[in-house]
């Protein structure tokens, strides 16, 4: 991983205290909120067909090779339309840009790969199969078939598409767009919410899904959390890039740069079957295309994709089912290539490294009526590419953080000691008094 500065920085100069946790004008949690205090990527690996024609013709399981990193730069914008809030939170809009690193790409955005035709995919689930005869003459019509070849830019960022005559993209648009609104807690009544989302878009839950609990807004955006964080306790986080909230468990803790942070990962129960974890159930939405609610392993998006069939996994599948990967070959899941994790400095709840791991997909099946799907077998979720959005503390930002919070904690230990201290002399001394006391009382008596 390259080493990249935090997405946050740390109390600075002689300013350290309680208030500077506050998202409020003049605090240093307020300059983190505005602006990332370092650079975060976006890496993304493509998955190129290399059997196109023999799954058209004869009905053979994709093949596919990886390609990437290609690398963006993100988060560089800082938020806009701040507006504090009288009930302790304030609201804001999160700008979205990307702007491509070829020093840090395996090649130009121009590079081209062989990869499922989004159109026709999107086609086929949007469109009523008793009307799939014509969807089959407009493919014909455009000459439009099951693969396509593109760049790296027109897949990311958009291209005209002409079976559906319109725009289509990974991530189109996405430049002069924004995410939001949120409206987040800024912690000034009850520093254990700060950072904690209030609302997304103006609404305290999701409307995503048919269930109460499958809509629940819960925890920050994963850039920080509360502080004094307790290990065995899950964390919470929000993320519209999966349509839902999700949360992460402690692993073990870690050396970074000589601070001590808690390492926190994605469970494999957070994309498991009902039948593994039945908290699961209101994500299934497919029946047919999950095999009765059993595959594991990917989130059916589309009631917040327009209705697009995507899906949301890992990258490779991990955690996934076994036909995940029978359907598509090429495939090799591990956990230290793919895996989520965050890396939270624990007194301060503030998150010093991450690697956000997703990979996008979409589904097409069989067809009796469309030419170039009557030789598939199955319903196949079949992988588009898998982005790696990371960054981690630098060396000058560690020994900061460092010398401005570690410092200030062995100060705090020292007093703490030296107060117990005085504590136990006082006590002693008072002790001794009584005693002098009670004996001269005694003589007195005697006398």
């Amino acid at each position: 991983m390259e080493k990249f500065s935090p997405a946050v920085s740390i109390y600075k100069d002689n300013s350290a205290s309680p208030h500077e946790a506050v998202i409020e004008d003049g605090t240093t949690a307020y300059d983190n909120f505005v602006a990332t205090g370092g650079k975060v990527y976006r890496q993304f690996w493509f998955f190129d067909v290399t059997n196109a024609q023999e799954v058209l013709q004869n009905g053979a399981y994709p093949v596919v090779a990886e390609k990437g990193p290609y690398t963006y730069l993100t988060r560089y914008l800082p938020k806009e339309n701040i507006t504090f809030n009288a009930n302790h939170t304030v609201s804001f809009m999160l700008p979205y840009g990307a702007i491509f690193e070829p020093s840090m790409s395996v090649g130009p955005e121009g590079d081209q790969i062989t990869t499922l035709n989004l159109a026709l995919a999107g086609a086929y689930a949007l469109v009523p199969k008793y009307l799939h005869f014509i969807l089959e003459r407009r493919i014909k019509a455009t000459n439009s078939s099951l693969f396509q070849r593109r760049t790296i830019q027109e897949l990311l960022w958009g291209y005209k598409d002409t079976l559906l005559n319109d725009t289509m993209g990974l991530f189109s648009p996405y430049n002069d767009t924004f995410d939001g609104y949120y409206n987040v807690y800024t912690g000034k009544d009850d520093i254990s919410k700060v950072s904690t989302i209030d609302r997304w878009r103006g609404q305290r839950t999701l409307n995503f899904w048919d269930d109460k609990y499958c809509n629940m807004l819960n925890g920050t955006d994963a850039s920080s959390f509360h502080p004094f964080v307790d290990k065995n306790e899950p964390l919470y986080f929000f993320s519209s890039d999966i349509c839902r909230s999700v949360s992460a468990s402690y692993q073990e803790t870690m050396d970074l740069k000589g601070i001590d942070v808690y390492r926190y990962t994605l469970l494999p129960s957070t994309l498991a079957s009902p039948d593994k974890n039945p908290d699961n159930m209101c994500f299934c939405r497919d029946i047919v295309i999950t095999k009765n609610c059993t595959v594991a392993g990917v989130l059916d998006i589309s009631s917040c994709q327009s209705g697009r069939p995507i899906y949301i996994s890992l990258p490779h599948f991990l955690y996934g089912s076994q036909s995940l990967l029978e359907n598509v070959r090429g495939l090799n899941p591990t956990e230290e290539h793919h895996f989520t994790f965050m890396d939270v400095e624990p007194t301060t709840g503030f998150t010093l490294r991450f690697a956000k791991r997703i990979q996008v997909n979409m589904m097409y099946g069989p067809s009796n009526v469309i030419t170039v799907l009557k030789k598939v077998k199955d319903y196949t979720i079949f992988p588009l590419a898998w982005l790696n959005e990371t960054a981690a503390l630098d060396d000058e930002t560690a020994e900061m953080f460092k010398k401005e919070l570690i410092s200030r904690i062995d100060m705090l230990d020292i007093i703490q000691k030296a107060l117990l201290g005085s504590g136990v002399s006082i006590f002693l001394l008072c002790l001794i008094l009584y005693c002098v006391v009670r004996r001269r009382d005694n003589q007195g008596k005697h006398a």
